[in-house]
């Protein structure tokens, strides 16, 4: 395929590349989708109203047992072969930042080092009140653990009505302003404000390469588009990578 030839050929000179990933990478591990994972005993509930800050002061116990439901499944998963090939361009290339918009850790499984994670990790928790971690919060509560501090615990990830954390939105949009190649792995890019990374990588002059089984409100906007699986296309990249850097 003349694209990830093109896209490794883009890749072989940037001394600096950023990945951008998003729902679709972790779907391919099994993990479905936010508005997805509605199955079984949550089928009813509209997922937009168990992920905000007044759900859980409403009823807590409901909110918990949902995200403990969510974290039980990504324990399960494993990273996927796209996982496992981002990993791999890390070590391959000079600097190689790794956003994320998925809450699994997969990216860290897989043995990724430079990760920002812009909407948390389901696998830690915190405390509502004053953001103190939680540490080795067992599955299987039907009530949030009270914290040291006495506010309740809480998954630690981003609800709707809260905002990314300033740390991590401020190191992706320096990333996406100084990288020569994004790619854009599994992503609709419609959640703001991270659907304006590669925007913001394009107009720095960077070089956009979109990585998904179906065109997004991107497509057009972006450099190089192939379609496809991220499980089959990265490896094949960091494979044409190898061969004509050697």
């Amino acid at each position: 395929m003349k694209e990830i030839a093109a896209a490794a050929e883009l890749l072989k000179s940037a001394r600096s590349v950023v990945a951008f990933t998003g729902a679709g990478i972790s779907k391919e591990s099994g993990i479905p989708t936010f508005r997805d994972a509605q199955t079984g005993l949550w089928e009813k509930f509209n997922p937009e109203d168990l992920a905000t800050p007044r759900a859980f002061r409403r009823n807590p116990s409901l909110v918990w047992q949902w995200y403990d439901f969510r974290r039980q499944a990504v324990e399960k998963a494993q990273p996927n072969p796209g996982h496992f090939a981002l990993a791999d361009l890390e070590k391959a290339l000079p600097h190689f930042a790794l956003i994320t918009q998925n809450v699994d850790g997969l990216h860290l499984r897989a043995g990724s080092k430079n990760v920002i994670e812009l909407h948390g990790n389901i696998a830690r928790s915190k405390c509502f009140d004053r953001n103190h971690p939680a540490e080795n919060v067992p599955f299987d509560l039907k009530e949030p653990p009270v914290c040291h501090c006495g506010s309740l615990v809480r998954p630690d990830v981003v609800w709707f009505e809260e905002a990314l954390p300033e740390s991590q939105l401020s190191e992706a949009f320096r990333e996406a302003e100084t990288c020569e190649v994004m790619l854009v792995i599994g992503t609709s890019a419609l959640v703001q404000p991270a659907a304006s990374l590669p925007f913001i990588a394009k107009r720095s002059g960077g070089k956009v390469v979109e990585i998904n089984p179906d065109s997004t409100p991107l497509t057009e906007q972006v450099d190089l588009y192939i379609s496809g699986p991220s499980g089959e296309i990265l490896p094949r990249i960091f494979e044409e990578l190898n061969k004509i850097k050697a």
